[in-house]
């Protein structure tokens, strides 16, 4: 009987006890669940915040310091001014110069040159900014052809990207007076006045009177007439270059198995003579795909040579062959840059109604009158004046070792380079 009612007692104080924690069990889970969605609502509050926006900072800086000024809002019409004068498009010139009294086309530091005479024009017609003064590639700038000291040009190309609304009488206004750009055109935006150049022209103006022979009686400039004999022999030997030859003995350092070595001559001739001031020059014009340092001039001394006597006609031979072989090198006062070719691009991009042919027929007038004034007449007063090429002829020429062993002249003045970059990356491959 004890048993039983102690049994009793604690089913009804389990039942008691069952009833209170049911009674308090919702208002636990009431709980709990509150801070739960307490805690989520925090941090997904957090997480879907509206971002306060800015002022827009002036610069990278602006705004962590709050010394640093904010920048002023301007109205539509300014911002669209703004956009539009710092659009800039590609673009080619077309250019001219007399290279005497400037070392060469190519910027170098504390150093008269073209280039440098171009950039500083750019820049004070605010055309280009000091970040494109000083780093010109920041302009995509690339020039066709690199021409030395001492060397004209009649019609070099240069591409760059330039604003839009710039003005060709303002760069000239700026320019030197021997130094002008005769026209502008757009090109597409990959242009590279140098890579998509697929032919040079050069000509090499001198005095007919180095031509005459060592056999012949001496005579002075203004007695000299070249004959019609010598003016044919002339045109054959040059005939000798044309086509695809190894020149690797009319440039400096180069390897006979070096494959940049063959160069490709379109042609090579002798103009006409003409007079001037009781003296006859002549102008030997050549054309190729691309020229190595000094190769122009190198072509053009061995063939006085052979004229006057001096080397024989099996000299261009070999010299041409792998055979090693030191050329005389003329001087290179009479060389200019006559014309850069762009057949490739002509064709592909000339006719698709957004860009035009660079021919240049347009400005022919201008650049004609320009090598008369500023050109021809540098280069024949200096010779009258001073005979270089005569001199030349008889002080070094007539003296010259064709012994490979041989020293290279250390006057570089006229030197064409074209691909400086090729010869440097050949003299990188061969350890020179």
């Amino acid at each position: 009987m004890s048993l039983i009612l102690r049994f009793a007692k604690y089913s009804e104080f389990s039942l008691s006890l069952c009833k209170k924690i049911a009674e308090r069990i919702p208002t636990t889970i009431e709980r709990v669940m509150n801070n739960t969605k307490s805690e989520r609502k925090s941090r997904y509050d957090g997480r879907t915040k509206k971002r306060q926006w800015e002022e827009r900072r002036s610069d990278k800086g602006a705004g962590l310091d709050p010394s640093l000024p904010k920048l002023v809002k301007t109205n539509e019409a300014e911002f669209q001014k703004a956009l539009n004068k710092t659009k800039r498009r590609k673009f080619c010139l077309l250019m001219g110069y007399s290279g005497v009294n400037y070392y060469g086309m190519q910027r170098n530091p504390h150093t008269k040159t073209i280039e440098e005479e171009l950039f500083q024009a750019l820049f004070d017609s605010a055309f280009i900014n000091k970040e494109c003064y000083e780093q010109v590639q920041n302009m995509q700038f690339q020039r066709a052809a690199r021409t030395d000291k001492g060397v004209s040009a009649a019609r070099q190309v240069v591409s760059l990207k330039l604003d839009e609304n710039f003005d060709l009488n303002t760069i000239n206004e700026k320019l030197p007076e021997t130094i002008k750009v005769f026209a502008y055109k757009r090109v597409t935006k990959g242009f590279n006045a140098k890579s998509q150049c697929d032919g040079r022209t050069y000509i090499y103006l001198t005095p007919t009177v180095v031509f005459s022979s060592q056999k012949d009686p001496p005579c002075i400039q203004k007695e000299f007439k070249l004959s019609k004999e010598i003016y044919e022999q002339v045109n054959r030997l040059l005939g000798l270059y044309i086509g695809t030859k190894n020149f690797h003995n009319f440039t400096s350092k180069k390897q006979p198995t070096d494959p940049s070595a063959k160069r490709f001559i379109r042609s090579f001739i002798c103009e006409e003579p003409f007079v001037k001031d009781d003296v006859e020059f002549c102008v030997l014009k050549v054309n190729g795909q691309s020229f190595m340092l000094h190769q122009i001039r190198k072509m053009v001394g061995l063939v006085i040579a052979v004229l006057k006597g001096i080397a024989s006609e099996d000299t261009i031979t070999k010299a041409l062959s792998v055979e090693k072989i030191n050329i005389p090198r003329a001087p290179g006062l009479g060389l200019v840059l006559d014309y850069v070719h762009y057949e490739r691009y002509n064709n592909k991009y000339g006719n698709d109604g957004m860009h035009e042919k660079l021919m240049w027929d347009e400005v022919e007038k201008d650049v004609q009158e320009f090598k008369e004034k500023y050109i021809y007449p540098t280069i024949i007063n200096t010779e009258l004046e001073k005979e270089e090429m005569v001199k030349w002829t008889l002080k070094k020429l007539s003296r010259h070792s064709y012994d490979s062993d041989e020293k290279y002249e250390s006057d570089d003045e006229g030197a064409d380079e074209d691909d400086l970059d090729e010869i440097e990356k050949s003299k990188q491959q061969n350890n020179i």
